[in-house]
């Protein structure tokens, strides 16, 4: 027992520096959210026990989803520029990442737009996903990594078959 508590405390004493060092924002989601923080002068909302969240649906999809990160800015009501939006991300995220939805909208005047982005890259057998999406007063950043064989068997556990393949109606 006493080794298992010291393997936990040297554990933590070793993450500590890991974790500072990535707080500092310099590049992959967190980079992201912190250029959107000082960009655009506003505060991500954190939401608690994300980590939690994200060992439980790892959990509840058999190693399917994980790596689970969110960052929601309600109340955004800064001049979002698209162009300037995605290059930052872009920059942020590494050349690791490839774009592969960029859908923006304006809204009315001037450069309020909604905008979409999805980048997606490679991770062995997982892929990675990163989803950033601005829509009127809110914008939302969410990275997970997907195992899609892991996922699609979980969602087959719960799909409804029908005989002959058709789709009957209910």
């Amino acid at each position: 027992m006493r080794r298992f508590v010291f393997f936990l405390v040297c554990f933590a004493a070793l993450m500590v520096p890991v974790v500072v060092l990535a707080s500092g924002g310099g590049s992959g989601f967190d980079g992201v959210v912190h250029s959107i923080e000082r960009t655009y002068r506003v505060r991500a909302t954190r939401i608690p026990f994300m980590g939690l969240v994200s060992f439980v649906s790892g959990k509840a999809t058999g190693d399917g989803v994980g790596n689970l990160h969110l960052a929601e800015f309600d109340n955004f009501s800064a001049s979002l520029d698209g162009e300037e939006l995605n290059r930052m991300v872009e920059v942020k995220l590494g050349p690791s990442w490839e774009r592969v939805v960029r859908e923006t909208s304006r809204e009315g005047q001037g450069k309020n737009q909604e905008q979409t982005l999805v980048f997606m890259r490679p991770e062995g057998a997982r892929m990675g996903l990163f989803v950033l999406d601005a829509d009127g007063h809110e914008l939302d950043v969410v990275q997970v990594s997907v195992n899609p064989d892991r996922l699609n068997q979980t969602i087959s556990r719960y799909s409804h078959h029908h005989d002959g393949g058709e789709d009957h109606p209910d």
